[in-house]
C-alpha cells in the first residue's frame, strides 16, 4: 500500500467517527424543530434551527473530506485505477 493510499485510509476513518457525532446532532437539531420523538424538550424552535444552520458547513466538509478519499480507494479495490510498480 502506498504512502497516499494509507492517508486516503486515515482520513476515512477519522472522519467518520467525526461524522458520527456531527449527524446525530443533525437529525436531533432538527427534531427538535419540529418537536418530534420528545427532542423538543433539548432547545426552543429558534435555538435549535440557529444551532441546525451552523452545522450544515462541517456536515458538507467532513462528508466530502469522507467521501472523495473513500472513493479514490474503491477505483484502486476495483482495479479501475493501478498502482505504480514499486509503490507497493
Amino acid at each position: 500500500m502506498n504512502r497516499l493510499s494509507l492517508i486516503c485510509l486515515k482520513l476515512v476513518r477519522w472522519t467518520g467517527w467525526l461524522l458520527l457525532p456531527v449527524v446525530l446532532a443533525f437529525f436531533a437539531t432538527g427534531y427538535a424543530m419540529s418537536g418530534r420523538y420528545g427532542l423538543g424538550a433539548l432547545a426552543d424552535e429558534k435555538t435549535a434551527l440557529t444551532l441546525h444552520r451552523l452545522m450544515h458547513l462541517p456536515l458538507g466538509l467532513l462528508v466530502l473530506v469522507h467521501v472523495v478519499p473513500s472513493f479514490y480507494l474503491a477505483l484502486l479495490r476495483w482495479g479501475w485505477i493501478k498502482q505504480r510498480p514499486g509503490t507497493e
